[in-house]
């Protein structure tokens, strides 16, 4: 397993990220979960991300308790705070005081002194992101944090956290920006990832899969295999929806050949070309088997050629979207999360 510096910080994550979102306390039972933990172990994935809405809680809890008895020094865990976790009004967004106090939540769940990132997971246009960045600050003050980073942000909110950082005087920068990225969903090509670049902030892909879509399981004119995400109701990943006419799934067929010539599984090819992309530092997997896990993981240090990258974009034209204004539309904060129960908020990420 290779590591990767997060952006231009000092911190070191093994490049393939082991994260726990729909899957820990959710569609995967306590036993398997933890098995997958330590399939990640077992392949050199040291960082691990996940956040305090994800299952209500238990899936920090599982996480850390999995993770009891590994030399803390040897693992990254990254978690995050924004969504609703309650059904008060302060048991949401960036607030001083839910920020402290989500902290204090994760900690306990996670059995840990300290998380090594701390992600705001999504931007709160009702409090002052000035508010936001000084309760990070003292978190990392206070030991708590190490390193602190953004969740589905779009470019103009990342960058007037950067300039209020800079001109309030805080000693804690943003080091990370987590987002959504694959072979077909690149919006944050045009905005994100140069703003992020040229001040340091690296990118942790999520759904590096496109839900699953990119291993090429779901087949043209086929019913979604039994158990997959697409199979169960409220769960259909986005871009198999978005294709409904079959035509995103037939070039998905093709990159087959691309995965084989390259000695890969198509899972492992959509992985490496995420983490062969500019300013990436890490790409996020899930899984619900161990085995996923291992074959996934195997993705690490593995090199992509130009015509590789050549042939990926050929068979993929006209299906990729790198619409940048769709972050504002997919990322930027509305009343939707803010008014939704607890139970339902984890959207995605």
């Amino acid at each position: 397993m290779e590591q990767r510096q997060l952006g231009t910080s000092g911190l070191h994550i093994s490049e393939i990220v082991y994260g726990n979102w729909l899957t820990h306390g959710e569609s995967v039972g306590d036993g398997p979960a933890a098995a997958c933990v330590r399939a990640a172990l077992d392949c050199g994935i040291t960082t691990f991300d996940t956040a305090d809405v994800y299952a209500q809680g238990a899936a920090e809890e599982l996480l850390g308790s999995t993770l009891r008895g590994e030399r803390r020094a040897s693992l990254e865990i990254a978690t995050k705070v924004c969504l609703p976790t309650g059904s008060g009004p302060n048991d949401r967004g960036l607030s001083r005081k839910h920020i402290m106090e989500s902290c204090h939540a994760s900690l306990r769940r996670l059995g840990t002194d300290y998380v090594d990132l701390y992600q705001a997971h999504r931007f709160d246009d009702t409090t002052p992101v000035e508010e936001t960045l000084i309760a990070f600050d003292d978190l990392v003050r206070q030991g708590k944090v190490r390193y602190v980073g953004v969740s589905e942000w779009t470019a103009p909110q990342i960058d007037a956290a950067l300039r209020t950082a800079a001109g309030t005087g805080l000693r804690s920068r943003l080091v990370a920006n987590q987002a959504q990225y694959n072979m077909l969903w690149r919006v944050i090509e045009p905005e994100v990832v140069p703003l992020c670049a040229a001040n340091g902030m690296g990118q942790l892909a999520f759904q590096p899969l496109a839900q699953g879509v990119l291993t090429g399981k779901y087949l043209p004119g086929q019913a979604p295999p039994a158990g997959s995400r697409a199979a169960t109701e409220g769960r259909g990943p986005r871009f198999v929806s978005r294709v409904l006419g079959v035509r995103l799934l037939e070039r998905v067929r093709l990159l087959a050949p691309v995965a084989r010539d390259a000695g890969l599984s198509m899972a492992q090819l959509a992985i490496a070309w995420v983490l062969h992309q500019r300013g990436v530092s890490g790409a996020l997997i899930g899984a619900s088997r161990p085995e996923q896990v291992t074959e996934n993981a195997a993705a690490s240090g593995r090199r992509l050629d130009d015509d590789l990258l050549k042939r990926v974009d050929e068979i993929l034209d006209g299906m990729i979207d790198r619409d940048a204004a769709k972050t504002a539309r997919m990322m930027a904060v509305s009343d939707a999360w803010r008014a939704t129960p607890a139970s339902s908020a984890a959207a995605g990420g």
